[in-house]
């Protein structure tokens, strides 16, 4: 059995996803997650690419893994403090 985690959004789209499961006689969920998978088909390879950048850019370092993770630059890392190499 799949568990569930919950997802928050933002008003609108609450009443965008409870029309649409009313009218298409579908639950919420059921709703959602046919929209976030048509949406991950759509972006695929964007996704892709972006996973595949970012594998690129770690390179062992401590100071590419900050930067990965905290999506900071250079000049950001270095106005921290820096990262000893």
């Amino acid at each position: 059995m799949a568990t569930t985690a919950p997802i928050k959004v933002d008003v609108e789209t609450d009443r965008l996803v409870s029309n649409a499961a009313h009218f298409l006689k579908r639950s919420k969920k059921d709703v959602v997650d046919a929209a976030v998978r048509e949406y991950i088909d759509a972006h695929r390879d964007e996704i892709q690419n972006g996973a595949l950048e970012a594998l690129r850019s770690l390179d062992g370092t401590a100071r590419n893994a900050v930067k990965l993770l905290a999506d900071a630059t250079d000049d950001e890392i270095e106005s921290l403090g820096g990262l000893n190499k």
